[in-house]
């Protein structure tokens, strides 16, 4: 199950795409993806909208071995993207995936049995208010002995890093379930050494089910992954997985793979695996099975 394992991530201020090349990039998409890239109306938000999809799709591709034209991504009403397909097309006991993009960075992580979610975050300071009175906007969120750390941290800079490292990881819970909704997040409260050995108490009780990472990016840029059992997707979000249910032993044997490094990937590199997915065909225009 190893190989389900996947953590990609692309620095996007490192391609400053031509118009022509931004369409040439978008049209390796199949056409119903369009629209949800161009309805951005600036270009950084339409530049990362884009990579995030070329993420998923190069992603799928290389992993699953599924043959281009036979990847159809989806979303729920909560808006959290799945493969939608015969789930048999995959090796894994329930291959699924989450993405996120925030400043400089988007990114993609995938898990072959339980559930993952993502979350990236730029600690960018306000502009229009101080960091105390920004954060404030966001109290209901965290439980009393989160906030006592955020706003017990030190100067404005720290306040705000500490901030968006809960946030970070809150919002990485709430993509793994598929709630799309940050309702009641202060029940959900993590503990941690060193913002290492991360564990969640959830309704005032530690959750057993659940691993989470931080990683610094550099550059006061965070990203976290969270792992935990198929059981907890809400029910919408449940019913795109292959399976919810397993037992313990097959559950254990995915909670515990090893965590992998993040890959940097360029966009040059995604649009090179998705346009030698595309002529990846045999001479009678059937898709070959990788």
């Amino acid at each position: 199950m190893e190989e389900g394992v996947r953590r990609w991530v692309v620095n996007v201020s490192k391609w400053c795409p031509s118009p022509q090349d931004f369409s040439s990039a978008l049209s390796i998409l199949p056409p119903s993806q369009h629209p949800s890239v161009l309805r951005f109306v600036k270009s950084e938000d339409r530049k990362r909208a884009l990579v995030s999809r070329l993420l998923q799709y190069a992603l799928l591709h290389q992993v699953l071995g599924i043959p281009y034209e036979q990847i159809s991504i989806e979303r729920t009403l909560e808006g959290k993207p799945y493969l939608e397909c015969d789930k048999d097309v995959t090796e894994f006991p329930n291959f699924n995936f989450n993405v996120s993009h925030h400043g400089d960075y988007v990114a993609i992580a995938s898990e072959p049995l339980c559930l993952v979610g993502l979350d990236i975050v730029s600690c960018t300071f306000p502009w229009k208010e101080t960091v105390p009175e920004f954060i404030q906007n966001f109290s209901s969120y965290f439980s009393r002995l989160e906030w006592d750390f955020i706003i017990g941290a030190g100067n404005e800079e720290q306040i705000l890093v500490e901030f968006y490292r809960y946030w970070c990881l809150k919002e990485a819970y709430v993509k793994a379930i598929g709630s799309g909704l940050a309702c009641g997040l202060d029940r959900v409260e993590f503990h941690h050494t060193g913002w290492t050995n991360i564990s969640v108490k959830i309704n005032g009780t530690f959750s057993p089910h659940w691993k989470f990472w931080l990683i610094d990016l550099g550059e006061k840029n965070y990203i976290s992954i969270a792992r935990g059992h198929p059981r907890s997707a809400t029910e919408s979000y449940k019913s795109t997985l292959k399976r919810a249910e397993f037992s313990e032993d097959e559950y254990l044997a995915g909670f515990h793979l090893l965590d992998v490094s993040f890959v940097l990937q360029t966009v040059e590199q995604l649009i090179s695996i998705l346009q030698d997915a595309k002529k990846a065909r045999t001479p009678e225009g059937g898709a070959m099975q990788h």
